[in-house]
């Protein structure tokens, strides 16, 4: 009986220890919550040709980092009118697009994304698009975002499905880079 009452008691700590462990989703947000405060340039690597970012210097900058909340401004070149702002609930990730004026007032197309429909990965979250985007952005509707991280680079990714769509900016995670002021 005593063996027995042993067992039951290694198997209940195993399982609260399991419960205890971060799943993929709270593995990703740390490692880029460890980049919280730094900056860093970036290319874009697929998708080339768009006249919005050609020729201009794309920082990164893992502003601001809340238990559950992360916002990476994203500038291109003087226009500091992107934020990337992705949430962790759980198991999950809600990325979002917050796009604002130089007066600091939303755009009309802003606030659009969507959430992980799984754990992901410690390296890799997928974002299709969600209700709010369909509605906001018809288009867009078929939009699905990823973001990679690793020791030494951070991806940024669009593929619009059905379509010739893809767009990839690396961002150099081991060369940090002057702090940006504020976005808008």
């Amino acid at each position: 009986m005593r063996k027995l009452t042993l067992l039951l008691f290694a198997v209940l700590i195993s399982l609260s220890s399991y419960s205890q462990a971060k799943n993929p989703a709270q593995q990703f947000f740390e490692a880029l919550s460890q980049h919280c405060g730094n900056a860093y340039e970036g290319l874009v690597t697929a998708g080339a040709g768009n006249d919005a970012f050609d020729n201009k210097k794309l920082i990164m900058h893992v502003r601001s980092c809340e238990k559950n909340t992360i916002r990476i401004p994203f500038f291109v070149g003087d226009d500091k009118s992107r934020t990337w702002v992705l949430k962790l609930k759980k198991d999950r990730i809600l990325l979002k697009h917050d796009h604002r004026h130089e007066d600091g007032s939303e755009d009309k197309v802003t606030q659009y994304g969507g959430w992980t429909s799984n754990m992901g990965s410690d390296t890799l979250q997928m974002f299709p698009a969600d209700e709010q985007t369909r509605a906001l952005i018809p288009h867009a509707a078929n939009n699905v975002w990823w973001i990679t991280i690793d020791q030494t680079s951070f991806t940024y990714n669009l593929r619009r499905i059905g379509s010739e769509r893809l767009f990839t900016v690396t961002f150099d995670l081991s060369k940090k880079v002057e702090t940006p002021s504020a976005p808008w």
